[in-house]
């Protein structure tokens, strides 16, 4: 029922821009906080940005200052605006919610950062 789909990847320069969409159905999507994880090849996935129901936001250290995350409760769907982007954010890019101890993932949209 549970459905998270990524989109809004692809390729960029260092010091681009890109903002990534997960569009969500099949659960009250205002009632839950909404987070983005990447996984870098060779490397565990890691969090990124989580927004709470309330709209309060908290961000991983490596992206503060450069990533936003941000909600539409109207459409279902929350955003990753990336800017300033450094090879380093190479990543496939995750949506995920939390139902207690139930976690949902959408199938991920690359994002490659390089010159």
């Amino acid at each position: 029922q549970v459905q998270l789909v990524e989109s809004g990847g692809g390729s960029v320069q260092p010091g681009g821009s890109l903002r990534l969409s997960c569009a969500a159905s099949g659960f009250t999507f205002s009632w839950y906080a909404m987070s983005w994880y990447r996984q870098a090849p060779g490397k565990e996935r890691e969090l990124v940005a989580t927004i709470r129901a309330g709209s309060t936001t908290m961000y991983a250290d490596s992206v503060k200052g450069r990533f936003t995350i941000s909600r539409d409760n109207a459409k279902n769907t929350v955003y990753l605006q990336m800017n300033s982007l450094k090879p380093e954010d190479t990543a496939e890019y995750y949506c995920n919610v939390r139902d207690g101890g139930v976690l949902y993932w959408g199938k991920g949209t690359l994002v490659t950062v390089s010159s």
